[in-house]
């Protein structure tokens, strides 16, 4: 069984470690009908719409 012969130490270990945590803002899509930003591929949470349809009825 593979052992390590000394012990990590803790620069080395957070360095391995430092890229890890970052994390990626989500895109953002802009809605044909509103203008509103909203996640790709989801319903426009402003107007209802998704791909051009309307899919949810708005009280507009």
């Amino acid at each position: 069984m593979a052992v390590p012969k000394r012990k990590v130490s803790k620069s080395r270990r957070d360095k391995r470690r430092s890229s890890v945590w970052k994390l990626t803002a989500p895109a953002l899509a802009k809605c044909t009908k509103c203008g509103a930003y909203n996640l790709p591929h989801r319903i426009c949470s402003e107007c209802g719409t998704y791909d051009g349809r309307e899919v949810i009825k708005s009280a507009e």
